[in-house]
């Protein structure tokens, strides 16, 4: 039996005794999902906050048999999604999120050079970080919200489909054209000033074939 299966049987039971565990263990990956879509935190935490609030009044309206047969990772994904979907505003007033760790570990991670030192490779990352995250607000909200629950969230094909109400094959079919927009947005990046113009002169070019990671 998973965690969250005996979350469910702990919440059909007695919603209020179990909640608090259903907080502490999706109120991360919930603003995680918010923040990846809207690039904004005080709207992400909202968003977090509001699919909780959801998420109590509807378990506790629910008869025991429908909450004990929630998958409540992706069922919580798509209150978040939806939720950040009705605050969106239009990407001239965002700013992108500052950290992508989870899709950065899964191959949006810029080639290291090992004989450079520590602060110019998390230099490097940090960059990487603003570039995939300002990639990621320019997709279409549709696709932005797959690659989002596969990639940086870690739901399976089969539950981003549940969360997002989409075909398995139109989940693949998104996460397949994100991916190819995220590269194209990428290799579009300017060229390097010249040595002169005290700018950042990194490129985004030494991420793109990590990209092939994740296809």
């Amino acid at each position: 039996m998973d965690t969250d299966t005996a979350l469910a049987n702990r919440l059909a039971r007695d919603v209020d005794a179990a909640f608090p565990d259903l907080v502490i263990g999706h109120q991360d990956r919930l603003y995680t999902i918010a923040l990846r879509l809207l690039g904004d935190r005080r709207d992400a935490e909202e968003v977090a906050q509001d699919a909780l609030v959801r998420a109590y009044r509807a378990i506790g309206g629910y008869p025991r048999e429908r909450v004990l047969a929630l998958r409540l990772r992706p069922w919580l994904a798509s209150i978040a999604v939806n939720l950040a979907r009705n605050r969106r505003r239009r990407f001239e007033d965002r700013q992108p999120p500052h950290q992508l760790e989870p899709m950065l570990d899964v191959g949006f991670d810029p080639a290291s050079d090992d004989r450079r030192g520590l602060p110019a490779l998390a230099a490097d990352r940090r960059e990487t970080q603003r570039e995939l995250a300002s990639a990621l607000l320019l997709l279409s909200p549709a696709v932005r919200a797959a690659i989002v629950l596969r990639h940086v969230d870690g739901l399976s094909v089969a539950e981003v489909a549940e969360a997002l109400g989409r075909p398995e094959g139109t989940i693949k079919a998104q996460v397949h054209r994100g991916l190819r927009e995220l590269r194209a947005l990428l290799e579009a990046t300017p060229e390097p000033p010249p040595p002169d113009d005290h700018r950042s002169t990194r490129r985004a070019a030494p991420m793109l074939p990590a990209l092939e990671a994740i296809r």
